[in-house]
């Protein structure tokens, strides 16, 4: 008996899995308010030097043509102001081309004035994050992927060693600890420490809630419970459009999509951790109390009753470790480098793509608030299509279709003119679309791929390239110097790169979670009458096996 088999006779997808699937979703709706925060906490509103002081103006009715010269769109410059005021712009011949008479300016020493309208209270009008600071607005968004990349790899391994349930409870914590700490932050170094330290609680969230929804749930519910989870991110999109509209100063914002996160930490308590992690890291005295517990939700008790601890060591195979541990196995055989590389280019170049053009609202010239609601709108069919892909033609087809799709739909726009803005932004929504759908399928895809034993870590692998690649997309941006269709050929060759990896790695649909390494290897046909070694527990069972 396998233990999909021990689900099924446990209820299946019963009272117990639906209920656990809904309160691990709930809070992957506030995820996405962080992830895409600082489109709104740090828009930049229309603003221009603060004009030096005239003598005898009291009133402050000088116009501002005399202090500040115009740029090429005949709008005041943003990060210059003329050293003495011109008043012969103020005569009737002259006209805007008289601001390039060589007149001297000098950088904005008084500061700025903002223009109110959509972005009046952002973390760029309180820090005067403009011109030769403007590179810190980046670096702010920079340090908050930092966290997360460097949470992918932390919370993938400790949650290996100590469990799902027990670290996902504290990153609940965390995140609502230092998301309310980001609210009142006093200056910019703090509000940066603290979106890092948000940043590694959301890997840790992201991370064990798809492997704890993975480890509980029977093999055919995989991609539908997938797709709910991916759902509730795209939900999130509308909650961060709507709360962003309706709390326009980013402290009340942040505070806002922050609280929620300790209500998650006080009823994560009534979690159940994974029965296959404690089995596998030797604990089937505890793996019984869960799946007795599940037993009696889902109304077989009887059911649970028979179980033993016995015949728990016996479900789960059992290998001798190997030096190196966890990480080393992900690339010490055949199979697992193929999965291992694989599922690194999958995670990476879909977070590449998606940050390169979701964190650019701004650019598109249309409300961003609108911007916001298409760019999470296209993600509901976006999703359906991958679910059915998914199901019907199988994970390999899903994920490598998707990816293609968004490189096609981004490189399309190569060929595309400027001046035809809604074609250009039509192309970017499917191909963010695609990327969503990419996501979608990653999560299901790599979480069937990884053994129980190293899946946590696995799982950090794909999410710490995929912070690599939502750090990277940023400075991306930088190669238009060069070329301005330069970061559109980076940004779509990526993807379909990745599309081609993912014809390497092995078709999950309809196969039992891999427990093993050694299922792994069996799976691509490296292994041959037991001649291969490979790890699988680092701690050992009660008998020493």
């Amino acid at each position: 008996m396998t233990f999909v088999e021990l689900l099924a006779r446990l209820g299946g997808m019963g009272r117990f899995q639906v209920t656990y699937v809904a309160a691990l979703a709930i809070p992957l709706l506030m995820l996405a308010s962080h992830n895409l925060l600082q489109n709104f906490t740090a828009g930049v509103p229309e603003h221009h030097c603060r004009p030096r002081p005239v003598a005898n103006d009291s009133a402050g009715d000088v116009p501002l043509l005399i202090s500040i010269p115009s740029d090429g769109h005949h709008r005041p410059q943003r990060c210059r102001r003329y050293v003495e005021p011109q008043w012969h712009l103020l005569e009737v011949n002259s006209t805007v081309n008289d601001t390039a008479n060589g007149a001297a300016t000098e950088p904005c020493h008084d500061g700025w004035t903002y223009h109110d309208g959509v972005f009046a209270h952002t973390i760029v009008t309180e820090w005067d994050l403009v011109c030769e600071s403007k590179t810190l607005r980046q670096v702010a968004q920079s340090i908050y992927m930092a966290g997360i990349l460097l949470g992918s790899g932390l919370f993938g391994v400790l949650s290996d060693k100590f469990g799902r349930r027990a670290l996902l409870t504290w990153c609940y914590l965390q995140l609502g600890v230092t998301g309310a700490g980001t609210a009142a932050a006093p200056t910019f170094i703090v509000y940066c420490l603290c979106r890092f330290l948000v940043g590694l609680a959301m890997a840790g969230i992201s991370l064990n809630s798809a492997s704890l929804c993975m480890e509980w749930i029977p093999t055919e519910a995989r991609a539908v419970v997938g797709t709910i989870n991916g759902y509730c991110y795209t939900l999130g999109q509308f909650v961060l459009a709507a709360v962003a509209f309706g709390l326009p100063h980013w402290r009340w914002l942040q505070l806002v999509v922050s609280l929620p996160f300790f209500l998650f930490f006080l009823y994560s308590w009534l979690f159940v951790e994974s029965a296959r992690w404690q089995v596998i890291s030797g604990r089937p005295d505890l793996a019984i109390k869960g799946l007795r517990k599940v037993a009696r939700i889902n109304r077989r008790k009887d059911e649970g009753d028979k179980l033993s601890e016995e015949a728990l060591r016996t479900l789960m195979r059992q290998e001798p470790p190997l030096p190196g541990g966890a990480l080393a196995a992900l690339v010490r055989t055949p199979g697992m480098r193929t999965v291992s590389c694989g599922v690194a280019f999958v995670w990476f170049s879909t977070s590449f793509a998606y940050y390169g053009l979701a964190m650019d609202l701004q650019g598109f010239g249309v409300d961003i608030y609108l911007s916001q609601l298409v760019f999470g709108a296209v993600d509901i069919p976006a999703k359906l299509a991958s679910v059915l892909a998914i199901s019907c033609v199988g994970r390999r087809v899903a994920q490598g279709g998707s990816l293609a799709l968004a490189g096609i739909c981004i490189l399309a726009n190569i060929i595309v003119p400027m001046e035809l803005q809604m074609l250009r932004m039509a192309f970017a929504v499917i191909g963010k679309g695609s990327l969503a759908a990419s996501f979608n399928c990653a999560y299901i895809f790599s979480g069937e791929l990884f053994p129980t034993v190293i899946r946590q870590t696995g799982m950090g692998l794909g999410g710490t390239m995929a912070r690599v690649g939502s750090m990277v997309a940023p400075l991306v941006r930088m190669a238009a110097d060069v070329t301005p269709v330069l970061p559109l050929i980076i940004y779509g060759a990526a993807p379909i790169i990745s599309a081609i990896a993912t014809c390497f790695l092995p078709e999950t649909r309809n196969v039992p979670l891999p427990e093993t390494v050694k299922d792994v290897e069996r799976r691509a046909g490296h292994l041959k009458d037991e001649e291969v070694t490979v790890p699988l527990s680092t701690t050992k069972t009660k008998d020493g096996v």
